[in-house]
């Protein structure tokens, strides 16, 4: 049965509370540090954790800076794209991260926050504002759109940002075709409050997917492992995710017997149906953890035999 949940309308709380309840759940978010200049010159960088890629042809990426929720007054970074149309979105590691939350500070006007932060700039190529020296990642841009999300305190503005220009730094590729890393790159996103997220190579996991085949789907799975108390959604998805044609066979079913694990449980529990399915359909949730899914289908199809 899915977990109880409590309901919570934007209409019964007030802005602020109802906006930690957004930022907790909607995560982790990716990090835009934009750096921009104003009219005059002057060099502003700020991170944004409203921010995502939208578009590949144009490469497009949005983020938003948001009003103050105590007085509705501007960000220095929506200011100056509106002055001069630039911005480039740099992507901090988390060797970083202490860095980017201290530009995150609201220093006035005329204080650059590369030099509070200890952030070297660097010229860009084709836009005026320069872009972080140290960061692994960054993207010129020139600002499509700016699109006023509403006029009350905490209100949104969506920066629409058209990549002209890439830099990245070289250990963070994938070796021989384009792409980065990801276990290269230890990059961090926010989530609620002052927590943060640190892509590790030990959280990384990869997931098939499904436009390579069309899976045959829960709807097709045999009742007896569609209704299984020992699989979890994952489980019955990584099953239900094979075509058609790579079930496996009677002959196979069969052969699976012969498997040493298999085998053990079937005679140690021979006298106990209910513990011999248990525990086959433990074995098979392992093997669906380890990837090995041809195995698992048959360990389960032979339950049903």
């Amino acid at each position: 049965m899915p977990a109880a949940h409590r309901s919570v309308s934007p209409a019964d709380l007030s802005p602020p509370d109802f906006y930690q309840y957004l930022i907790g759940a909607i995560a982790p978010r990716p990090i835009a540090f934009a750096s921009t200049v104003s009219a005059e010159g002057k060099v502003n960088l700020s991170p944004y954790s409203f921010f995502t890629i939208v578009s590949m042809n144009p490469p497009l990426l949005v983020f938003s800076p948001t009003s103050r929720g105590r007085d509705n007054s501007e960000k220095d970074t929506l200011h100056n794209v509106r002055a001069v149309p630039e911005v480039v979105i740099n992507i901090c590691d988390y060797a970083l991260v202490e860095q980017l939350s201290l530009a995150s500070a609201e220093y006035s006007a005329s204080v650059n926050e590369f030099a509070k932060a200890g952030l070297t700039e660097v010229a860009s190529a084709q836009v005026r504002p320069p872009r972080v020296a140290e960061c692994p990642a960054a993207f010129e841009c020139v600002v499509e759109q700016i699109i006023a999300l509403g006029d009350a305190p905490g209100h949104g503005n969506l920066v629409v940002c058209r990549v002209v220009q890439a830099h990245f730094r070289a250990d963070i590729l994938l070796d021989g075709k384009p792409g980065i890393d990801p276990l290269r790159f230890e990059a961090v996103s926010r989530l609620g409050g002052d927590w943060y997220s640190r892509l590790t190579p030990e959280n990384l996991f990869k997931v098939g997917r499904p436009n390579q085949r069309l899976g045959i789907g829960f709807d097709e799975l045999p009742a007896h492992i569609r209704h299984s108390d020992v699989l979890t959604g994952n489980h019955l998805a990584k099953l239900a995710n094979v075509e058609r044609a790579a079930l496996p066979t009677p002959i196979q079913i069969a052969e699976i017997k012969a498997e040493p694990m298999v085998a053990y449980l079937l005679n140690k529990h021979r006298a106990d149906a209910a513990e011999q399915t248990r525990q086959l359909s433990l074995l098979a949730r392992q093997w669906l953890d380890e990837g090995r899914v041809a195995e698992a289908w048959r360990v389960l199809l032979l339950l049903g035999v």
